[in-house]
């Protein structure tokens, strides 16, 4: 995949592996596995073990650190000629297994690897790669979006050893020359006609301003000799501060110097006023695949925009509902308005943001065991954004931890602009990002060693992010949203998702402006503009990953209630979960026939 789509999927899932620094270890040989199951299984691990190779970051980030002394070859025809074909022998060496001597998890392993093989494998169509190489960062999936706080001693790299630290300034160099090769790639797409809009270029140059401002001592990069852990001794710390800040200074500095003189005085007189992927050549056809492989079905951007119409629809009736609940005598409208202004909505302090999303973890996990059995071992620990990255950043957000513990999940809150952090969002964003949200989705999948690799720390936008939205539905069951203002906030998340339908298709598929985007979405909820402004510029710079969300969330409701008129009685939510959380992120195909299998078995028994 390229860059875009491989930041993307490890960012969405930032997985982990069983133990710090170790490889998993070889599939064994469960009871009753045929000779088609294991060939499977050994499938699955070289595939696994080749991609972690040609990806260190994601390796990393999994806790594997084999290959931690090296970034990747990013943004080379190397890197993408490897995966490419690498997909293609994996797709072969599939088509010689005989499925129906699998297993019934199997199966289900089977058809999720091959599902994601073949969207992956349409994505290195030459006219879509072109496009994709063409525009090689963006401000929301460029590797300065992350890289510096993977870095920084406090996101996903280990500093536990005096290794881990060398092998740190090795990724460092790595990062500067990543950078120099996305100028070359830019350049190229200059001589194509294939440029990104001026206002994701002012956006990457903003975040590079802010990298640059930090110098050498301030450096985000410089996180790591903060604390020096007890394994590394006094004079290896006097080295490692030198050379820390020799490479801030002439390495990294330089590079983002580089990439911001360039964007500012090459790039940007060449970008264009447009900003939808139909605007540039091929980008319709690109923009087809990308509805795809983020949602995992074949839907038309006609057919998106329309479901999104009419969800917006629905939600503007259920929000009527709670603006007469409140007491509130004017308009939708002018209720939205009320909910952005007045003082009493805004959070007191950063801290006092971060108690309340405290107090609401405690408050829902009084109520989980009603409707989970599957529940994660992975803590959950709560961190405000990096000051960095705060200002284009979404509201809250997730990052895996490890399942042995050494690293714990993070729900991140987002503190820029702290007035627009209206306390009547906070309970159905920590469902979302956190519990049972992202948190145990992730966790959950990343525990189950009886997984494949690909299962346990891959996934689908559709499937992790729809799993996220279809948690925040459960407000009643997990006793939050009491308060009608609450629900006014559950009821704007989910219009949120809704309005992505029509907003992300309306600006790749039928022409919209930014500011046609953003004013559609003040209209049709109470979000802040500052929200709506960092959400439509999201979908500007990633096209079609915004539209996952809501086709997973009605797609996993749509199975639920089918199972409740199947089962009856006999339906037990607890169940339902353990089926949709315990082999890790599906196709929505798979998981649809995997509820069925249930139904049928469940309406059987007893």
């Amino acid at each position: 995949m390229s860059i875009k789509l491989l930041l993307a999927a490890f960012l969405a899932t930032t997985g982990a592996s069983a133990a710090v620094g170790q490889a998993l270890p070889p599939p064994t040989a469960q009871a009753g596995d045929s000779a088609e199951d294991t060939k499977l299984k050994a499938l699955f691990y070289a595939s696994d073990e080749a991609s972690l190779k040609r990806n260190p970051v994601s390796a990393i980030f999994r806790g594997d650190l084999r290959y931690a002394d090296h970034l990747g070859d990013y943004l080379t025809d190397a890197y993408t000629a490897a995966e490419r074909a690498a997909a293609e022998a994996d797709l072969a060496a599939l088509g010689r297994i005989d499925r129906a001597k699998l297993s019934a998890v199997d199966q289900i392993a089977y058809d999720v690897f091959e599902t994601n093989t073949r969207i992956t494998l349409r994505g290195y169509a030459p006219d879509l790669l072109k496009i994709q190489r063409d525009l090689p960062m963006d401000h929301f999936s460029g590797f300065q979006t992350f890289y510096p706080d993977f870095a920084s001693g406090q996101g996903a790299a280990p500093f536990k050893t005096l290794v881990d630290y060398e092998n740190n300034l090795k990724r460092n160099a790595e990062y500067a020359a990543v950078l120099d090769r996305a100028i070359g790639l830019f350049r190229e797409g200059m001589k194509d006609g294939i440029v990104q809009p001026r206002l994701v270029v002012d956006n990457m140059i903003g975040q590079f301003d802010n990298l640059i401002k930090e110098g050498v001592e301030r450096s985000t990069f410089a996180g790591p000799l903060k604390t020096f852990p007890a394994s590394v001794g006094a004079a290896d710390q006097v080295r490692l501060r030198t050379a820390y800040a020799t490479q801030i200074r002439d390495v990294i500095l330089p590079a983002e110097q580089r990439m911001r003189d360039f964007l500012a005085n090459e790039y940007r007189a060449k970008a264009r006023d447009s900003v939808g992927l139909s605007a540039i050549p091929g980008g319709a056809k690109l923009y087809a695949y990308l509805i795809e492989q983020n949602t995992t079905l074949p839907l038309s951007a006609d057919a998106v925009h329309s479901l999104g119409l009419s969800e917006v629809a629905r939600l503007l009736k259920d929000m009527e509902t709670q603006k007469r609940a409140v007491g509130f005598k004017g308009t939708l409208p002018e209720f939205f308005t009320y909910l952005r202004t007045d003082p009493k909505f805004a959070p007191a302090s950063a801290e006092k943001l971060r108690e309340g999303y405290q107090a609401i973890e405690t408050k829902i996990y009084q109520r989980i065991p009603e409707q989970f059995s599957l529940v994660p071992k992975t803590k959950l620990e709560i961190r405000a954004v990096p000051a960095f990255k705060e200002k284009t950043e979404a509201g809250g957000s997730y990052q895996g931890g490890t399942p042995d513990g050494t690293r714990p999940g993070v729900f991140y809150y987002n503190t820029y602009d702290l007035p627009s952090r209206y306390t009547w969002e906070m309970e159905t964003l920590f469902l979302h990002e956190g519990v049972p949200g992202h948190h145990f989705q992730i966790s959950l999948a990343q525990e189950n060693t009886a997984l494949p690799a690909f299962m346990r720390f891959g996934g689908n936008t559709a499937y992790v992010e729809g799993w996220a939205l279809y948690s925040e539905s459960l407000w009643k069951e997990l006793g939050v949203e009491t308060d009608s203002y609450q629900r006014m906030g559950g009821l704007n998340d989910e219009m949120l998702r809704a309005m992505r339908l029509v907003v992300d298709s309306g600006i790749h598929a039928k022409g919209w402006t930014r500011d046609q985007a953003i004013a559609y979405m003040l209209a049709n909820s109470p979000m802040a503009r500052t929200d709506a402004t960092a959400e439509v510029e999201r979908y500007i710079a990633i096209p079609g990953q915004a539209l996952a969300y809501k086709i997973g969330q009605l797609t996993i409701a749509r199975t639920k209630a089918k199972a409740k008129a199947a089962l009856g009685a006999k339906f037990d939510p607890r169940g339902f979960h353990a089926q949709v959380l315990d082999t890790g992120a599906l196709p929505m195909p798979v998981l649809e026939k995997k509820i069925d299998r249930w139904i049928e078995t469940s309406g059987k028994a007893g």
